[in-house]
């Protein structure tokens, strides 16, 4: 992680997302975790846990604190009351610059990661739920103002859950490198993909990931477009015109209306992807409100391991649907909102 105060702070604001409003016994449980992380100072002289300060700088952050000053003024304004009844005391601003400018974020995202996870489950458990399968949407994102001079902005790839938007696994992107190759190193960060589906962008339509998900007993739902040209024109090719809508929804947002039609058919032999059972074709139509010009109709394709038996039309619809948590609860926070 560089040193820079900035982007230490952005760092920080990345994460703070997974805490969302903390009850007391959520925020032990949070303290607990973070005692996991490897401690990167030297012995001598250490007055404050690691964990501590990790703690206080995640809970600052997420209160909207964006410097190691504002930080600390937060942890002293708490250090009589909750923090007092946690064992926490309130380090300063000097503190926290020292301990965050020397640790690396790895084991941090594992772990908090984690954590996340497993107050997701739980929220999960508390809810019911329409679909029967957990849906994981997987994206890249370079972040916005980290661009340091001639170099590239920081690029980060996070999995995040439909439902409940908290980011389960995450990975920074080597500038040497891109996503192709983070998206095992995303998932091995999840104990368990036994019966989860996950949806992916057409980058990422690839057999290698597809054998992977199959490996962890997962499923797929991915896009399929110009990046697998044959795979794409298979699909085109098949009997769409004798297979009946599936699926139809509209809305009318941001002064247009949006028409989707969902086709979903069986797929034989011969299709060039691993474990493929269904075939989607998904027709759009927008039209703006009050316009004269004619609807624009736009074709995609989608293709997923679930058989007609796992899902019916409807469910392909909502994961493809679904997969745009990762723009609209993710992407759009940490641009704007964080």
């Amino acid at each position: 992680m560089p040193a820079a105060p900035s982007s230490l702070i952005e760092t920080l604001a990345v994460h703070a997302g997974a805490v969302g409003e903390l009850d007391a016994g959520s925020a032990t449980g949070l303290l607990s975790a973070l005692e996991q992380v490897p401690d990167p100072r030297k012995r001598r002289g250490v007055r404050h846990r690691f964990s501590t300060i990790l703690f206080l700088s995640v809970c600052a952050v997420a209160t909207g604190a964006r410097s190691f000053a504002a930080i600390a003024d937060w942890a002293a304004a708490r250090a009589g009351d909750t923090l007092a009844g946690m064992g926490v005391t309130a380090p300063n601003a000097s503190t926290f610059r020292r301990a965050l400018s020397s640790f690396a974020g790895d084991d941090f995202d594992r772990i908090i990661g984690r954590w996340a996870a497993g107050r997701l489950a739980a929220a999960h458990a508390r809810r019911k739920k329409a679909r029967t399968r957990r849906a994981i949407a997987v994206d890249g994102k370079a972040l916005r103002g980290s661009r340091d001079g001639e170099s590239r902005a920081r690029m980060v790839m996070a999995a995040v859950d439909h439902d409940i938007p908290v980011v389960v696994g995450q990975v920074e992107i080597d500038e040497k490198t891109n996503e192709l190759p983070n998206f095992s190193v995303v998932f091995d960060q999840i104990e368990d993909l036994t019966e989860l589906v996950v949806t992916a962008d057409a980058l990422h339509t690839q057999d290698a990931h597809a054998a992977y998900l199959r490996r962890r007993g997962a499923y797929y739902v991915f896009t399929v477009k110009g990046n697998r040209k044959k795979l794409r024109k298979q699909l085109a090719d098949l009997p769409w015109n004798d297979v009946p809508a599936g699926h139809t929804e509209t809305e009318t947002r941001h002064g247009r209306k949006v028409t989707r039609t969902y086709k979903v058919v069986t797929i034989a032999a011969g299709i060039l992807f691993p474990d493929a059972a269904q075939a989607i074709r998904i027709t759009r139509t927008r039209k703006r409100r009050n316009s004269r010009k004619r609807a624009r109709t736009e074709i995609v394709y989608a293709i997923t391991s679930l058989t007609a038996e796992q899902a019916r039309p409807v469910e392909p619809a909502a994961y493809i649907r679904g997969h745009w948590t990762c723009e609209n609860k993710l992407h759009w926070i940490r641009d704007v909102t964080l």
